[in-house]
């Protein structure tokens, strides 16, 4: 077998990565203890044998190119699999460690994820979790995370889906409320109601409100003089303080559904779900400590 990739070449690549993930050479050569002339010799030296440019430089700042995107995620997994290779050669194989960048919607964070977040350290103490709360869709190279929840996620070729679990909704409201605004029997009395929105954040558009009606799926595009964006429990906060109906997914609002602080109405038109999934990007080599997470997952779910 001839040599493809010399050291300085393998060294060029981790400092490209390094500087991919760091957003400039300079932050890329503290990290690495070179000098940041160094780390632009790395990258003309990788970009001169590719014959493409890998990064858009300006005065200010460098951004990866569309094929330094491309590069960046393929090396990044490359270097991973050689850092685990070493490791199980070492014998160190059977405990996962290193960092695990999660990225998960506010709501099911807060309800699904963190309180399991425990219990998996307990099992796996060498692995670091870093979780970010947003319910924005995040970029798996630039921003560097290893995997994401999402709702309603897009097919896209470069990511494995594992569905989580088809989350039920529920329409809610305080008795306060209800004996100020009367109780809604049939989801055309919606119409004279405060149905509090949430806008996506990716659209700002107002998501529609689902139910089963006569064995059929209906949508109802309800309005209020309320309305939140980003953040799904500022619509339960409403909610519990009697400015209208919400509807919100049922494991969001278990807790006041059971001490009677909301209530549950149109109960004859529920049944619909929303599903979540875990993503994560397409490879030949997924880390061990993402293995283990994803295991540890699937299985809480499945219980």
């Amino acid at each position: 077998m001839q040599r493809q990739f010399g050291d300085i070449l393998l060294g060029s690549i981790e400092l490209f990565c390094l500087a991919a993930e760091t957003g400039g050479f300079t932050s890329a050569a503290l990290a690495a203890g070179v000098t940041p002339a160094a780390v632009s010799r790395s990258i003309s030296r990788l970009e001169k044998r590719l014959g493409l440019r890998l990064f858009v430089r300006t005065t200010r700042s460098v951004r990866l190119t569309d094929a330094g995107r491309s590069y960046y995620a393929q090396c990044r997994q490359a270097l991973a699999q050689l850092a685990e290779a070493e490791r199980e050669v070492m014998g160190q194989q059977a405990l996962p460690s290193g960092t695990l960048r999660i990225s998960v919607p506010t709501t099911y964070g807060h309800h699904r994820i963190l309180p399991l977040l425990p219990a998996f350290r307990e099992r796996f103490p060498d692995i670091r979790l870093h979780v970010h709360l947003s319910n924005r869709n995040i970029d798996f190279v630039e921003e560097g995370y290893d995997m994401a929840v999402r709702v309603r996620a897009q097919p896209d070729s470069t990511l494995i889906a594992r569905h989580l679990e088809d989350a039920d909704l529920v329409v809610v409201a305080t008795r306060k409320y209800l004996r100020r605004a009367g109780t809604p029997r049939t989801l055309d009395d919606l119409a004279a109601h405060e149905c509090i929105q949430f806008e996506l954040p990716s659209s700002g558009r107002r998501i529609s409100w689902l139910f089963k009606e006569n064995g059929k799926d209906r949508e109802v595009f309800a309005d209020s003089a309320y309305s939140c964006s980003d953040d799904v429990l500022g619509g339960v906060t409403l909610a519990k303080s009697s400015a209208g109906l919400f509807q919100t997914y049922r494991f969001v609002v278990e807790k006041e559904l059971a001490d009677g602080s909301l209530v549950e109405v149109l109960k004859p038109f529920a049944g619909r779900s929303r599903p979540y999934t875990l993503l994560y990007p397409d490879g030949r080599h997924v880390p061990l400590r993402m293995r283990v997470f994803i295991d540890f997952l699937m299985a809480q779910r499945a219980g």
